[in-house]
């Protein structure tokens, strides 16, 4: 007897869209089953003619625990994560107190959260001026790639020059480890925001003004060719711009082994919704237009992105809308920059891809699973409807038509962008490793199923 079988469902492999049903043994795929065969299971789940896709990865999390709960936590953060559709969240060491750069600290942290997380999750590792003396250690211990910054970042997480790139780069390639970076260049942006600061430009447009896609594109272009000259593997990260996926595609066509990552929100809202909305819009880099968002899924379809990315990146209120605490923003440069989306990305991505645009659902198993599991190293156990991998699902029902709202956010802090957004295809049941964690709109699993997935090897 299997412990769960999903019949009735349309199959979502990144090869094929196809009727049939799963069998699930000892939190494996154990058989993909043909229409109309039935076997005996603990408990059956008759997805409807739904479709029912590999767990999708988030390549791109920050959960703020330990150190700033008060911003998010793994409870609370994997809970919303399962709720929308990801199965495995690959989480960052930063906005953690402290960031996690030693493997003492990568101890510390996995204690902390194990018995907190309802979804899978993965460890980026630190990578800072400081700890390349610790790189080696915190591969060992399990981290699948290390995150730097080129552009500017918190005073107590510091940025690298290109020649600490060049370094770091030679020291992961000896592990055959992943180096990934915020690619936008530090003085561009730093004389950007200080020219918009001199002629008094501290308002929205001169925030966007100062982020350019020549920023960013100068960062992607350096980490191309740093990884191209020490051999090592390289992930950019919130890829924002499409002219920037053009070049990544074309590292990757030439045979460097360059994967990216862009984000629900770069393919959903625009510079104009910052413009129109504020606040709950800043991030970096920042929305593009409308015609770079249709230009960006292109490179969803072709294969270019190893992840839609949540890049959750939760803060308090008074962090966002300064007037809470009676002060007038003055300075948009002042107000935390991220937007929290675990929750919404998948419904967002399904909905603006699928229902929109009509492109196959595989292009999003691909993206939101497969590429990011073989990026991050833990395809054959993540990222496809296979046999043998983890029973990682989510089945969305095409037909459910949705409004994101603040009341049903699972987050610390209930404010997202997202808030308000409509669409049509949702989340209705997410299994992570044959126990259904999430189902009909509420979380049904226990805290502490999730467990520490580290690269395969």
């Amino acid at each position: 007897m299997y412990d769960l079988f999903i019949r009735n469902g349309k199959l979502v492999t990144p090869e094929m869209v196809q009727d049939g049903g799963i069998a699930v043994k000892d939190g494996k795929i154990a058989a993909i089953l043909a229409p109309g065969v039935e076997v005996d299971a603990k408990r059956v789940i008759d997805a409807g003619g739904k479709y029912v896709f590999p767990g999708a990865i988030d390549t791109h999390a920050h959960l703020n625990d330990p150190g700033y709960e008060w911003r998010e936590d793994y409870e609370h953060g994997t809970a919303a994560a399962v709720l929308g559709g990801y199965t495995t969240v690959i989480d960052m060491p930063l906005q953690n107190e402290p960031a996690m750069t030693t493997g003492e600290l990568f101890d510390i942290k996995e204690a902390k959260v194990t018995q907190e997380a309802y979804s899978d999750y993965c460890f980026w590792g630190g990578l800072i001026p400081d700890n390349f003396s610790d790189l080696a250690d915190l591969d060992a211990k399990g981290c699948v790639a290390f995150k730097s910054f080129i552009g500017p970042v918190s005073p107590d997480y510091k940025p690298l020059n290109y020649g600490q790139v060049y370094e770091a780069m030679n020291i992961i390639k000896e592990f055959g480890g992943r180096a990934g970076f915020h690619c936008e260049d530090f003085s561009m942006i730093k004389e950007g925001e200080a020219k918009m600061k001199r002629e008094g430009r501290l308002d929205w447009q001169g925030f966007l003004d100062s982020r350019t896609v020549a920023a960013e594109m100068v960062a992607t272009d350096a980490v191309i060719e740093i990884a191209k000259a020490t051999g090592c593997k390289a992930h950019i990260c919130h890829v924002s711009s499409p002219d920037v996926a053009q070049k990544i595609k074309e590292a990757q066509q030439a045979g460097y082994d360059i994967t990216a990552e862009t984000c629900a929100h770069y393919l959903s809202f625009t510079g104009q919704d910052t413009l129109d909305h504020g606040e709950l819009f800043k991030c970096a880099p920042p929305l593009r237009s409308r015609e770079e968002v249709e230009r960006l899924w292109g490179y969803v379809v072709d294969g270019t992105f190893s992840g839609i990315a949540s890049d959750h990146s939760p803060c308090a209120p008074d962090e966002k809308y300064k007037e809470i605490l009676g002060q007038k923003i003055e300075n948009v440069f002042d107000v935390w920059g991220g937007i929290s989306g675990i929750q919404s990305c998948v419904q967002a991505a399904f909905s603006e891809g699928v229902v929109k645009r009509g492109i196959s659902p595989s292009v999003l198993a691909t993206a939101m699973a497969k590429n990011p599991a073989k990026a991050f190293g833990i395809y054959g156990r993540k990222g496809d409807i296979r046999p043998g991998f983890d029973a990682d699902f989510v089945i969305i029902d095409p037909d459910q038509e949705w409004e994101v709202k603040a009341e049903d956010l699972l987050y610390v802090n209930k404010i997202s962008a997202f808030v308000g957004m409509k669409g049509k295809g949702l989340p209705v049941c997410t299994v992570v490793r044959g126990a259904v964690m999430a189902e009909d709109g509420k979380v049904v699993g226990e805290k502490g199923t999730g467990e520490l997935i580290k690269r395969i090897k």
